[in-house]
Formats: C-alpha cells, sequence, structure tokens
C-alpha cells in the first residue's frame, strides 16, 4: 500500500541518515567490508550451530513442558496456610492480561513496528536479517537489528537471569529457545507472552500496566494514536516518554502510524486523524495498590530475602505461609483501631503527643509455633518490625515464669503467701515494690495472687524460689534475651520481643513443650519444584505436664476473675487463659491469652518510650485488642472440649477455700476447685468459716430466744449447699 506523502515524507526524514561527505572512501569501504564480512561469518556461524547446537549451554534448554507453563512474572505470589492469596513477593509493576484482552489496532501497532513479518516467519526472519543486514552495509554501521517477537521472547523469559553478557554463545542460545518457542505455542500465544513482558519505561511491564501508567485506563480502552504511543516505546522507553519528551514522543508515535499504514493495518485517513489528536497523559503514575495489602507481608519479604535471596530469578515464586488470612486480616484491624485509641487514650491525659501509639501482635498455634497473624505496628518505620525487634519490658507479664518457677519448687495454687508491703535488700539500699494503687489483701493463695497481679505477693515468691529459678524458668520457655538476675526481673523489669514473650507461654498452653515460631512453609518454582522448605521443629519438653497444666489454671483466673477481665466483658466465651502486663510508669501495655488452638499476644506504646496515661493498663488498653482479635479472626474446632485443658494423669481434684487455701468446708462463702500432684493437696479442712451463731433477740418480757426466721435461712442455705456442693 502506499503511504501518504506526508507519511512517507516523515518516515524517510526519520529514516535516513547519510554518510557524512567529508568521510573518507577508503575508511567508508573498510567499516563495509567489515560489516558484511561479519554478517557473513554469523550467518555461516549461525546455519552451523543451529543444526549443532541440541541444548542450551551446559544449563540445558527448558523442558517443553517448562516452555507452555511460562507466564510473565508478577512479583511472585504470598499464599497463607489454606494456599489463599496475601500478596506480592516484589513491587513488579506489571498485570498479565489474555491477548483477546488487548486490542486488535495495539496487537497491530506493535506487529507493524517490531515485527512485521510475524506471523509468516518461524522465529528468525530471514527476509528481515538480509534487510537489516544491507540497510546496515549502506550506512557503514549497524543501525537496525533483525530481532523477531519470539526471539525478544526468548531473550527477556528463560535468558534474562543468564549472564552470558553480549557473545555469540547467548544469540545462539537465544536462536535455540527461539526455536522450541516456535514449536511448544501458537503464533498468539508467543505474541501474549511478548505483549505481557515487554519493558514500556518507568517500571512498567507489558501494555497494561503501562497503559495505566501513561493513560490511567486498562489497554483495552485505548484509541489507534494511544497504541501507537505504547508501541513506540520499546526501541528507547525513557528517550520517548511523552511525560518527559512530549515532541520527541510525538514524532515516534507518527512513525509508528506511518508504519501501521504501510503494513495495511491503517488508511492513510485514520492515520492522519490519530496523528492529529493529542496525547493525554496521566497525572498521576501508576502503582499497584499495596496500601491493603497484609501488615505481616513485610515480615514474610525480609525472611525470604534472608534465606533465599534470589528467589524471583526462579520465575513467579509461590511463597506458602502458616500465616491464616482470616485471623491476619482481623489483627491488622485490631491493632490499628487500639493504636489509635491508645493516642486518644494519652491525649486525654493532656500529655503532649509527638507521634502516634504503635502496637504489636503475634498469634501462633500453641502446638507447632507456626504463625498465624504478625503484625508489626503502623509502616512509619521501613523494616522495623515490632513484633519481632521492639524489645521493651513485659512488667506484669512476666510473672507467670516465676509462679512456674513455684510449681516445680513444689508449691500449688492454694499455697498461701503474703500480699502485704515488701522490702527487699539490694546492697546498701532497700528495694520497696508496691501494688497497683497501693492495694493489698493480705494473705492469699498463689492463684488469687496471680489473678489479681500483686506484685508484692510475685516479689515474695521469687524471693522463696530464687530469682536464679525464675530466670531458668523463662529461659526453658524460650525467652532469648539477656536476663539480668536482680529482684526487679520478678515484676518484668527485662527487654523482651512480642515474638519471644509469646512463644514462651506456649509450654503453659501445650503441656509444657517449646515451639519454635515459623511463618514460612516453603518456597516453590512456577514449575512446582521445591526451592526451600522448613518442616516443624519437633518441640522440647521444658517443663512438667502437671506444673503447665497448674499454671494455665492460675491464668484461667486471671480472665475470669482478675485483671484479664475485659476479655469476658467483650464477649469471649470458652477457655481463655492469659496475663496482663502494665510497666512502671505506664510506657506498655501487654495482654498475653491463648486457647488449646490459639496463643496470641499484643503489645501498645510509644516507639520513644513514655508514659501512655497515668492509669493506663493492660487489661484496660491490650486486652481489648486481643479480645477483637480473637473474635473476628478465630473460631476455635468444634471438637475443643468446654473445659478446653484436660488434667495429665495422676492429678487430683479438690475443692477448696480460696480465702485459705484449705479444703472448702461447709460455710466456706466461696469454692473453687484446683488441681495438684498427688501429695500437694490439702488435707484439712478450713476451720475459719464455721457455722455462724444462731442471732438471737430481747422479747419485750426480756426473754432471749432464737430467732426463728434467721435459723430457717441458716437450715434452708445449708440443705441448699449440701445439694449444690461440688
Amino acid at each position: 500500500m502506499a503511504l501518504h506523502p506526508s507519511f512517507q515524507a516523515r518516515l524517510d526524514t526519520l529514516r535516513e541518515r547519510l554518510r557524512p561527505s567529508d568521510e573518507p572512501a577508503r575508511h567508508w569501504m573498510r567499516r563495509r567490508w567489515r560489516s558484511l564480512s561479519a554478517l557473513g561469518a554469523a550467518c555461516v556461524l549461525l546455519l552451523a550451530f543451529d543444526a549443532w547446537l541440541g541444548t542450551c549451554g551446559f544449563e540445558g534448554c527448558p523442558t517443553r513442558s517448562g516452555i507452555r507453563a511460562f507466564r510473565p512474572g508478577e512479583g511472585g505470589r504470598i499464599v497463607d496456610r489454606g494456599d489463599r492469596f496475601l500478596g506480592r513477593i516484589a513491587l513488579v509493576r506489571r498485570v498479565n492480561v489474555p491477548l483477546d484482552a488487548i486490542p486488535l489496532h495495539v496487537r497491530q501497532a506493535f506487529l507493524a513496528t517490531e515485527d512485521r513479518r510475524f506471523y509468516q516467519h518461524n522465529g528468525l526472519d530471514w527476509r528481515g536479517l538480509m534487510r537489516a543486514a544491507l540497510s546496515n552495509l549502506r550506512h557503514g554501521g549497524v543501525r537496525e537489528g533483525f530481532s523477531t517477537i519470539t526471539m525478544q521472547v526468548a531473550r527477556n523469559s528463560f535468558l534474562v537471569n543468564k549472564r552470558y553478557g553480549r557473545t555469540m554463545r547467548r544469540k545462539l542460545i537465544e536462536l535455540r529457545l527461539t526455536r522450541l518457542m516456535e514449536r511448544e505455542l501458537t503464533k498468539d500465544q508467543i505474541l501474549e507472552l511478548y505483549l505481557n513482558l515487554i519493558y514500556l519505561g518507568n517500571g512498567m511491564n507489558g501494555v497494561e500496566a503501562a497503559s495505566r501508567d501513561l493513560f490511567g485506563k486498562s489497554v483495552g480502552q485505548l484509541s489507534v494514536g494511544e497504541a501507537a504511543m505504547l508501541a513506540a516505546l520499546p526501541k528507547a522507553p525513557s528517550a520517548y516518554t511523552p511525560r518527559d519528551h512530549y515532541d520527541r514522543a510525538l514524532r515516534r508515535r507518527n512513525l509508528v502510524l506511518a508504519l501501521m499504514v504501510k503494513a495495511g493495518y491503517l488508511s492513510n485517513q485514520d492515520a492522519t486523524q490519530a496523528a492529529e489528536s493529542p496525547l493525554r497523559i496521566a497525572e498521576e503514575e501508576w502503582r499497584p495498590d499495596t496500601k491493603n495489602e497484609p501488615l505481616a507481608l513485610d515480615a514474610v519479604r525480609a525472611l525470604i530475602d534472608s534465606i533465599r535471596p534470589d528467589a524471583l530469578k526462579e520465575g513467579d515464586v509461590t511463597v506458602y505461609t502458616t500465616l491464616d488470612a482470616t485471623a491476619q486480616r482481623a489483627a491488622d484491624r485490631a491493632v490499628l483501631r487500639q493504636a489509635a485509641a491508645v493516642t486518644r487514650e494519652t491525649q486525654y491525659a493532656g500529655y503532649h503527643v509527638s507521634e502516634p501509639a504503635q502496637g504489636a501482635l503475634v498469634a501462633l498455634d500453641p502446638r507447632t509455633g507456626d504463625i498465624r497473624a504478625l503484625v508489626g505496628g503502623r509502616r512509619s518505620k521501613a523494616g522495623f518490625n515490632r513484633a519481632l525487634k521492639a524489645r521493651r519490658q513485659p512488667g506484669s507479664a512476666f510473672k507467670p515464669f516465676v509462679y512456674a518457677a513455684a510449681m516445680r519448687a513444689g508449691m500449688t495454687p492454694a499455697t498461701m503467701v503474703d500480699d502485704e508491703p515488701v522490702e527487699v535488700a539490694q546492697g546498701r539500699n532497700v528495694w520497696r515494690p508496691s501494688n497497683y494503687d497501693d492495694n493489698y489483701l493480705g494473705t492469699i493463695t498463689l492463684s488469687k495472687a496471680l489473678a489479681v497481679s500483686s506484685n508484692a505477693a510475685a516479689v515474695r515468691v521469687s524471693q522463696t524460689v530464687g530469682i536464679p529459678n525464675v530466670a531458668l524458668a523463662a529461659r526453658r520457655n524460650g525467652i532469648s534475651s539477656p536476663l539480668t538476675q536482680y529482684p526487679a526481673m520478678a515484676l518484668g523489669a527485662v527487654d523482651v520481643t512480642p515474638l519471644e514473650l509469646v512463644a514462651a507461654y506456649a509450654p503453659f498452653a501445650n503441656g509444657g513443650l517449646r515451639v519454635h515460631p515459623r511463618l514460612v512453609r516453603r518456597i516453590e518454582a512456577a514449575d512446582g519444584t521445591v526451592l526451600w522448605s522448613s518442616e516443624v521443629t519437633p518441640p522440647d519438653t521444658v517443663m512438667d505436664p502437671r506444673d503447665a497444666f497448674q499454671v494455665t489454671s492460675m491464668l484461667r483466673g486471671v480472665v475470669d476473675e482478675g485483671t484479664g477481665r475485659t476479655i469476658r466483658d467483650m464477649g469471649v466465651r470458652g477457655a481463655v487463659a492469659g496475663k496482663t502486663g502494665t510497666t512502671n510508669n505506664a510506657d506498655d501495655v501487654w495482654f498475653i491469652g491463648y486457647t488449646p488452638t490459639l496463643l496470641a499476644g499484643v503489645w501498645f506504646g510509644y516507639d520513644t518510650p513514655r508514659p501512655i496515661a497515668p492509669h493506663a493498663t493492660g487489661g484496660h488498653l491490650a486486652a481489648p485488642a486481643w479480645a477483637d482479635f480473637y473474635m473476628n479472626g478465630w473460631r476455635e474446632p468444634a471438637t475443643m472440649t468446654a473445659n478446653g485443658w484436660e488434667a495429665p494423669p495422676g492429678m487430683v481434684m479438690r475443692v477448696i477455700d480460696p480465702l485459705t487455701g484449705m479444703l472448702a468446708g461447709e460455710f466456706c462463702p466461696e469454692r473453687k476447685r484446683e488441681w495438684f500432684k498427688p501429695g500437694t493437696e490439702p488435707t484439712e479442712v478450713c476451720n475459719v468459716h464455721t457455722a455462724p451463731e444462731e442471732p438471737i433477740f430481747d422479747m419485750p418480757q426480756g426473754i432471749r430466744v432464737p430467732d426463728p426466721i434467721k435459723r430457717g435461712a441458716q437450715g434452708i442455705g445449708g440443705i441448699l449447699r449440701r445439694i449444690f456442693r461440688f
């Protein structure tokens, strides 16, 4: 088809580069001879090696199934434990689209510009090769290439990470791959790969991403002029981008329109109309939406980078995590919502806030250590995940290790301890820890002391069993941070990360087994090849199962009737054990809680430690986030019993008076079931709460007789207690 004179002139102007008139003829002839010699040698070598080369070098060619299965990478996939999509490994700006979603005029623009005979040749266009050779000879240098679309696909797919350089070997392997692809794929399949692979500038790969970036719309909505603009970019994406070089981009676009006319895809009239239309470039650059991706993915990416930094070189790999998508979404919402509430609490207290409060959450399976949800805080510090790296004091959330050491030493939940002001000598100084609000209850059971989070009682217990044994209990369970052995350690005056503190509670929940947290199960290549895998590390027995059960029993009391009562107030039912934590000056608030199938801990505070509010506590500010996460992100299996945990074999249950620690008598006002190791259970019946004296009153005549109404009530009460005693 003859070109319109104006387009022919433009094409000639853009293509023609005349030999400088002052170039010596001998030098010009020498350059032509070298180009011709090189071309001849290349042709001979190509023909010879094409017949001889049966493989793609030492690394081998991709398999036939590998060629058929190849898809342009979108940055890899991260999936949860049920293989549900969570996000991308890397931010690759590509959106794969099928060929039938790409308009015909977009395809034609690229065919006219890059490979007019694409549907006629078998991967190597000999006619195009000779045309390029003659053009190069005429200009005395390399002016035109002869890469076909299939060759470009081979180069940008299976050869993209091969380090052969610009060598004859690489070109031969490229040709071999081209032949293989032409045998295994249809022309439409090859063209689809090309249109999704091609780099079009500004970090955009493929026509869909480039269309969204440049024009703010999908490739299916492009006009002829816009399609020509995309097809103009592969030659030099940065040089022809209309954002930076508008006039140059227009000239290049119009050249593409002229080529489309020459190829028979456009009429002169349509091309002229398209050439006269302005380019409307989108104001904002397109970026894949990552603002709503799970907050755990930064940690997953960091782990991938440490264990398999070259994972993406294997193509679109899939990372199989231990995360639970539902739990992760609930964790993200709960932490962000409660962090905002903590910030407001600080403001209401009249404190100046220069930064928002932060939060962290770790949830894992207490039986295996597999992490179900992970939140490292707001994305305000790149690369800093508070759940994994922030070292903060746990406060009273450390006390379960004190009581674990006590159980190991032979104490029981019914052992009595004084909840009165305490003094501990520290060299020449005396340490006087106090209870919250200076509230003391007198002599109470260990179970009660833990439920109300008594500081005085915890210090006395730690002094009885020995600080080294408390540190040993924490270390056995999984606390790896340094533990300075001084009295205040009993109250959590040590620095730990949320992950290690949560994991250290697992032995309480699972019967004494230390677990090793796991975030990624395996990494697979696109063809299913396992690139890396991590099996569940066998747990270590670190606690007597009976001790673990007793600690759990006491921690259930924290939730049912102690500082963690907020969990029940917010509607959480079933078996739950846990502990609140608040540090000095209320800089940090915690709640670590667990069920038989889920263990989770939350922390809130400020990156630069400062008081949250005068009366901030873990029960008030951390426990609500735990309850929010649990109710919206987790469902206990239907097979879980109502009691939650079964007592280990050999333990004995006794009904005690929680006020005295003795066996409950008929007239004890409170009763509680506790479990004991054989031989440690109480044997004496409560002798404090006895039958009350029958009240009497004076008759008018001065005769004293028992009050029949009171006596009847006491009798009925006694009968009811006998019927319903447990």
